[in-house]
């Protein structure tokens, strides 16, 4: 399906699946329909399974959106919590339309929690209280992250023998039904070999001639260009690579030490959930991510940028971000709270070292060249992220690599190909409609929605077959 279709079914009000291949124009396609929204004045919300995803799209996370936030499971009393808290209930009862990117790492439960608290909120049994659903994504990349929770008494063990874990398969989505656009044009990558290897892959017919031509892109360490970002499958290997970029830049570091407040328990938890190190050393010239969101401020979970000075007398960085902002990183807070009583605290700079990044962090980014060392995959999908972030061939630096690498999840496989019979079926469907017919559905929309028509964005709107 092209672009130009799927913006056409998106204006007409019906919940889409957006899906198709890296570099298929999916976040194109959004902010073209996002503009379209704020034209006709029709309240809208975008959203994103991560903080990183969300900076791509400049939303927020669906967790921090719904109210929902660290939770993971919900009942009576949470519903209650989340429906009485006024911001919540504002933005979900304003918006008509709900945009929620990277929905691959959106996890079954998470999912099915967020349609129940807007239906709750929106005082409506139709699958997301009424609203316009758009779910954007690629199950051929990285999976949710789902901790495997075992419950331990002195009686028995309790483990959740196969747990659902894409979004398609939870009740909610079935209730929802979105249609499915599967978008087959490539803007990323226009080099055809590259294409032939990531479609080997994709599509489970890696071979000993795709294994060849990746051979043929190994490097040593050594090698690797000084400004090409490093991808990574772990932490431990990204902080490595940190801290000897760090080291080899002139000057003496600032340190910036974390300070607590609680039990030494309760912290040691916090400390494990926070991004940021307990000794945070920077220098100008630093290339940081921001570990917090903090939108008011101007970044989220994921925000890159570069360290351009420190304030004095605080002593604070300023960071200059990728899309210009200059921004004072100022100490922040992590908070453990139950039932609204603080049990522990920690401050830190929301800050880390970003020479390296893993592959969970750069999926989404489109880059030039790229060093990646695929030798500790452990995810089904994350060589096929690494290496299509890269627009050429030529510009992927291959450290080593697994078998893991070039595979992608069994399960995946059969759901693609339902999910492209049914993008084909309802563009053939769309494309039997008149233009007066679909013009009519659009305008209905809007008006539904309480928007202003805009004709001329309306009058070019055609459909032709996949």
């Amino acid at each position: 399906m092209q672009q130009s279709q799927a913006l056409a079914i998106l204006k007409t009000g019906a919940n889409v699946f957006l899906t198709g291949e890296p570099g298929s124009g999916k976040t194109h396609t959004i902010n073209e329909y996002t503009a379209y929204l704020r034209e006709c004045g029709i309240e809208h919300s975008v959203t994103a399974s991560t903080g990183i995803a969300a900076t791509h799209i400049g939303g927020r996370t669906i967790h921090s959106w719904s109210g929902i936030g660290i939770a993971s499971k919900l009942d009576r009393y949470v519903i209650d919590r989340i429906s009485s808290n006024e911001r919540v209930v504002k933005r979900v009862s304003k918006a008509k339309v709900l945009i929620i990117d990277e929905i691959s790492m959106l996890g079954s439960e998470t999912f099915s929690m967020v349609e129940a608290v807007i239906r709750e909120i929106k005082r409506s049994p139709e699958p997301f209280g009424g609203l316009q659903i758009i779910l954007v994504g690629d199950f051929f990349q990285l999976p949710p992250v789902v901790k495997r929770e075992v419950v331990v008494d002195n009686q028995a063990q309790l483990l959740e023998s196969k747990p659902k874990l894409f979004a398609y398969e939870s009740s909610a989505w079935n209730r929802l039904c979105p249609l499915v656009c599967y978008l087959t044009q490539q803007y990323r990558q226009d080099d055809s070999e590259f294409l032939d290897l990531l479609g080997a892959i994709r599509g489970n017919s890696f071979s000993k001639k795709h294994l060849a031509r990746i051979e043929a892109r190994k490097i040593e360490y050594e090698q690797a260009p000084v400004d090409a970002p490093k991808l990574y499958s772990h932490n431990l290997d990204v902080d490595r690579v940190n801290a000897e970029a760090l080291a080899r830049m002139p000057g003496k570091p600032e340190s910036f030490s974390m300070s607590t407040r609680g039990p030494k328990a309760l912290v040691e938890s916090l400390k494990k959930g926070c991004l940021s190190p307990e000794n945070l050393q920077l220098k100008k010239g630093s290339a940081v991510m921001f570990t917090k969101n903090n939108l008011p401020q101007g970044f989220v979970n994921g925000t890159l940028g570069i360290v351009e000075d420190f304030v004095r007398p605080s002593g604070n960085p300023v960071i200059r971000t990728r899309d210009g902002n200059r921004i004072e990183a100022e100490p922040l807070e992590w908070v453990l709270k139950e039932n609204d009583q603080t049990l522990a605290t920690i401050e830190q700079i929301p800050l880390r070292l970003a020479w390296a990044i893993t592959v969970h962090k750069s999926q989404g980014m489109s880059l030039d060249e790229a060093t990646m060392d695929l030798s500790s995959v452990f995810e089904y999908g994350q060589g096929y992220v690494a290496l299509s972030r890269v627009r050429r061939f030529s510009g992927v630096h291959l450290l080593g690599y697994n078998e893991r690498a070039f595979q992608i999840h069994p399960e995946i496989l059969k759901k693609d190909k339902e999910f492209r019979s049914a993008s084909d079926d309802i563009a053939q469907a769309f494309s039997k409609l008149s233009d007066k017919e679909l013009k009519k559905m659009l305008n209905n929309f809007v008006v539904a929605c309480g928007g202003k028509i805009n004709h001329s964005k309306n009058k070019d709107v055609v459909f032709g077959i996949c």
